[in-house]
């Protein structure tokens, strides 16, 4: 890495179809199809169908057929973590993201210098998914989804000790979990059954084919049902995750008078709780916090940080308070809906 090699920004920048590495002519989530994608994850934000080849791990592209369809792209290539490959002479490696199964960063090295594509990412401890790795870097690529200071997440178990705390205190009531359905919803499973919890857990039908595929590559869920089909007194009393646009809607009415609860970062904002109805909220996010984030961008020593999506301006200005060199990249298809 010489002084004398060409800035990152000659050759990785924002093209039209998203961002886009030049002399290793590939796109990495772009926000519409093009001829080769490399893939963070699996979240629609970042995944999308159309493309003409993917490249992308195993998970994740399992994830985007589930998705998708089978035939969502002309043809994809499976790289196992850590593995580098070379594209048109641009070394480029998969790395764990933490974020949700299958998640990776890109790393990208090309002409004595190194990026660090980081898609979606969090270092909390999550039992379904391989651990976030750092990797140094002259450019990293980071998200700004909770980059303000009141963002603090709780540690999972915690969050799901207060779920089984509520549980013990109202016998009678379902509790009704929204969580988004890819990643969020399995992670919470995985905790509550290593918090001891070993009774069946009901599932609304949008959630149910990715849960499945989650048990088929390896993670165990224990007893998972479909609510479709299943008596209402059997449910009674225990614990139902769906979708987070489904606590408000005719769906949950078959529950009687249920414990709403919400897992989500965003339920750091109590009124955010208050407006969504949310009885229960648990502060429980698949995204780094405001200290992770920053620590993040620290340890990677990088000379420049690029933002993607999230609080880019409230993190680009203070990153330059530190005397950081730091720029939104306003990547166009990127939204908070996978928290």
């Amino acid at each position: 890495m010489t002084s004398l090699a060409p800035t990152v920004d000659t050759w990785l920048y924002p093209a039209e179809a998203g961002l886009y590495c030049e002399p290793g002519d590939f796109y990495i989530d772009p926000h519409r199809s093009v001829d080769r994608a490399v893939i963070t994850h699996g979240h629609g934000d970042h995944a999308r169908s159309g493309h003409r080849a993917v490249l992308a791990t195993r998970e994740t592209i399992e994830i985007m057929k589930v998705r998708y369809g089978a035939d969502c792209a002309g043809t994809f290539e499976q790289r196992p973590l850590g593995e580098t490959l070379s594209i048109n002479g641009v070394g480029v490696r998969l790395v764990p993201a933490g974020h949700i199964l299958g998640s990776a960063q890109v790393v990208i090295e090309w002409a004595g210098r190194r990026a660090v594509v980081s898609g979606d990412y969090k270092r909390a401890s999550d039992p379904t998914c391989a651990p976030f790795e750092l990797v140094r870097c002259d450019v990293f690529v980071t998200e700004a989804t909770f980059a303000l200071p009141v963002f603090r997440h709780e540690k999972a178990h915690h969050e799901v000790e207060k779920l089984l705390a509520s549980m013990a205190a109202e016998p009678d009531r379902t509790h009704l979990i929204g969580a988004y359905g890819l990643g969020k919803c399995q992670r919470m499973i995985r905790v509550i059954r290593d918090a001891g919890y070993d009774k069946p857990i009901y599932l609304h039908g949008a959630v149910m084919a990715l849960t499945e595929l989650y048990q088929k590559l390896g993670i165990d869920l224990g007893d998972v049902r479909p609510v479709a089909g299943t008596d209402q007194k059997s449910m009674l009393g225990g614990i139902v995750m769906c979708p987070p646009s489904a606590l408000g809607d005719r769906w949950s009415r078959r529950f009687g008078d249920p414990v709403n609860a919400f897992a989500s970062g965003w339920m750091r904002i109590r009124g955010r709780a208050r407006q969504g109805g949310i009885e229960l909220p648990l502060v429980v996010s698949d995204h780094v916090d405001w200290p992770e984030l920053i620590q993040t961008i620290s340890e990677t020593g990088a000379e420049e940080i690029w933002v993607t999506h999230g609080r880019e301006d409230a993190l680009v200005h203070y990153l330059a308070t530190l005397g950081r060199k730091a720029r939104a990249l306003a990547l166009v298809g990127r939204d908070e809906g996978s928290e």
